[in-house]
């Protein structure tokens, strides 16, 4: 929709966010500059399990991760060891 008597246009999108990133540079790109996006939280929705696990995956080899993540109980172990000394000297 264009601004009456200027030469703006306002277009509004609902955009999901990880898709809107490097999109603001596109834009200025594709544009010479003359365009710049506005973006405003609007709402959320639930992904479905499957949807989280595809995003997940694909986030992992964008950062060059293993696809597989870290089982949580490694993590705890490594806790253990860090922690134990604190518990074990703790007076109750």
């Amino acid at each position: 929709m264009q601004r009456p008597g200027t030469p703006f246009y306002n277009i509004k999108a609902y955009l999901p966010v990880i898709e809107s990133f490097g999109s603001s540079g596109q834009l200025r790109a594709a544009t010479s500059g003359q365009a710049f996006p506005q973006c405003v939280f609007d709402h959320w929705e639930m992904m479905s399990s499957d949807q989280a696990a595809q995003l997940v995956t694909d986030i992992r080899k964008r950062k060059g991760l293993k696809e597989q993540m870290t089982p949580l109980s490694e993590f705890e172990e490594i806790a253990l060891q860090y922690f134990r000394p604190f518990y074990e000297g703790a007076q109750c």
